[in-house]
């Protein structure tokens, strides 16, 4: 990710046991080189969270899930996250056919924000991520089928949106290329449009799920820029959903995300002038991270 131009990255689930915790202390202690992390450990969920469990393989999707259906369990599933290092909380709202409720939504974020961190919330279905809007989580992710009174609701929440691009890679390597260009249509580009349209805050956020030599994660996860392109939307839009407006959704905006005394020297540098060719942040020819440069070509 570093080397693609990502000096900052939130990991929001689906690694395993708390391993992005130990990847963001040995990224901070020096062991190994990377982008600043902001983690968030186990994703918190209703009961199944995104599976369809078998009765006789009921705790298949654990660790990677805490399966949380009250309050006492929401609690307990945001301070057991907080203690094994999550810097943010991941809550799935629906995917399954009972959804968290506003209040439940409100609780967790309370808990939350009592210690600092922030809730990004995970909605697939309108239903959810209306329940998110009113909340007010920090974030909706993916959004897919996001409708219009939800992005009023957010825009008035200060919701930020994190919608997420189906890449072709992905479509070629389940055997389909060239497969997800209208799913791209309906589910990201046509939310993305009307979020803008309604001054929602957008930020940059890739659901990458495979990585490998020839296709590393910070590509495909900049590779997306081009699905971002297509959407219409400025220029200016999409660079700020990848700068200013992610560094406020991790909270670094304090230090990071912009160019101005007093910030961390996390700099990139690209061929051509975004405003005018944004697909250019794909070729970045210089990457420097709190004063230290990882590429220059």
């Amino acid at each position: 990710m570093l080397q693609y131009g990502f000096t900052a990255v939130r990991d929001i689930g689906n690694e395993g046991n708390y391993a992005c915790t130990e990847v963001r202390r040995a990224i901070n202690d020096g062991s190994i080189d990377g982008p600043l992390m902001i983690n968030a450990g186990r994703i918190i969920a209703p009961y199944g969270g995104q599976f369809g469990l078998q009765p006789d393989k009921q705790n298949l999707a654990e660790p990677e899930y805490f399966f949380a259906d009250t309050r006492d369990e929401i609690k307990k599933a945001i301070r057991q996250n907080l203690h094994y290092g999550a810097t943010v909380i991941k809550l799935v709202i629906d995917d399954q056919r009972y959804i968290y409720s506003v209040d439940d939504i409100k609780f967790a974020i309370e808990e939350a924000h009592l210690a600092g961190v922030k809730l990004a919330a995970h909605a697939w279905t309108a239903a959810g991520a209306l329940n998110a809007a009113r909340a007010g989580v920090d974030s909706i992710e993916h959004g897919v089928v996001i409708t219009d009174e939800a992005l009023a609701i957010a825009k008035q929440n200060n919701v930020v949106l994190v919608p997420t691009p189906f890449t072709e890679a992905d479509a070629a390597a389940g055997g389909n290329p060239g497969g997800y260009k209208k799913v791209n249509e309906d589910w990201f580009a046509d939310p993305v449009r009307r979020a803008h349209k309604a001054g929602v805050t957008l930020a940059f956020g890739p659901d990458v799920i495979f990585n490998t030599k020839e296709l590393p994660r910070g590509k495909l996860s900049i590779d997306t820029v081009d699905e971002w392109k297509q959407t219409g939307i400025p220029s200016l839009v999409i660079l700020q959903a990848l700068t200013t407006n992610a560094a406020k959704l991790l909270g670094v905006e304090k230090t990071r995300g912009s160019i101005k005394t007093g910030m961390r020297a996390d700099i990139i540098a690209v061929r051509d002038n975004p405003l005018e060719k944004i697909e250019t942040v794909k070729d970045v020819v210089f990457v420097m991270r709190n004063g230290k440069v990882y590429k220059q070509n």
